[in-house]
């Protein structure tokens, strides 16, 4: 039940200890969120966790502990380059999308950048897996970049490697990310498109953190190839083979978002500076950053 996004009443009352009927005298009395679809009463659980999370009991003169300043989530050259611009003071983390959201969660962060993908809408990932979230209830999903994914080779393509099922028929040694990171969602949501089995590739033994650490892999010749972004490819040298466009967003807490480190990198995002960066940098579209794509 804790994965569901909508609630039956039974389910409800049971996720809330209530009795179904003291859960009826709420929803006749127009207190608690809830919908009737075709006859019955449907729950959104997260409503419900910020409906309960709005009632909580504070001592007087309890303030939330900030978190520390820091960005976790995936790595993006556009975002590194903007948290020093901008003289914002806030530290990178970068460990994959969905750690950093966990850390996001954990109140580790003050921000996580993700770029998530699977077998449905790319570009509603975020927000869903966001509002999915009871820990999030009161997170704000903000645009950053659409940016282009692809995958690295070495320059000139060598192996011509032009999709995944190139990289099978050829062996090609390629490069994993972590668990949870956006670049490896992406390459497991190509495979099961393409019905190849990861198991089936000639893989390197660790995965690498980042899109960085895979290039200069590359460079090195450990491995041939390995998706991240048209960016880190031209700041490496090397060959790209474009896959797809991608949201990458930031995903920060209200509190957090009012606060003045996150406040300079939001209003460095209106500069022409950073627009001129992205255009230098290639491979990112940033038409739409700053707005707000979730406000749970």
């Amino acid at each position: 039940m804790q994965d569901d996004l909508y609630l039956t009443t039974e389910e409800a009352a049971a996720y809330l200890r209530l009795k179904e009927r003291k859960l009826y005298e709420l929803v006749a009395d127009g207190a608690i969120p809830c919908s009737k679809v075709t006859g019955k009463w449907l729950f959104p659980r997260a409503a419900l966790d910020r409906w309960v999370a709005a009632g909580l009991a504070r001592p007087a003169g309890f303030v939330a502990e900030a978190p520390p300043p820091i960005v976790g989530g995936s790595h993006d050259p556009l975002l590194e380059w903007a948290l020093r611009q901008s003289g914002s003071g806030l530290a990178l983390l970068t460990e994959g999308s969905e750690a950093g959201l966990d850390r996001l969660e954990r109140n580790e962060v003050v921000a996580a950048g993700i770029h998530l993908h699977g077998a449905g809408d790319d570009e509603a990932a975020n927000a869903e897996a966001v509002a999915a979230r009871s820990g999030l209830h009161d997170a704000v999903v903000l645009g950053f970049a659409r940016r282009e994914q692809g995958f690295l080779v070495a320059a000139g393509n060598p192996l011509a490697l032009g999709s995944l099922g190139d990289v099978a028929a050829r062996a090609a040694r390629i490069g994993l990310r972590p668990s949870g990171a956006g670049a490896q969602l992406l390459l497991e949501a190509i495979a099961a498109r393409a019905d190849i089995p990861l198991d089936r590739l000639k893989r390197a033994p660790a995965p690498y953190p980042t899109g960085p650490d895979l290039a200069v892999a590359i460079r090195a010749g450990e491995i041939d190839c390995g998706i991240a972004t048209r960016a880190v490819a031209d700041l490496n040298g090397l060959g790209f083979m474009p896959l797809t466009w991608e949201r990458f967003d930031l995903v920060v807490r209200r509190r957090s978002y009012f606060e003045p480190a996150f406040q300079r990198l939001a209003a460095f995002w209106a500069l022409p500076a950073f627009a001129a960066r992205a255009e230098a940098l290639s491979g990112y579209d940033v038409a739409e950053a700053g707005a707000v794509r979730l406000n749970r």
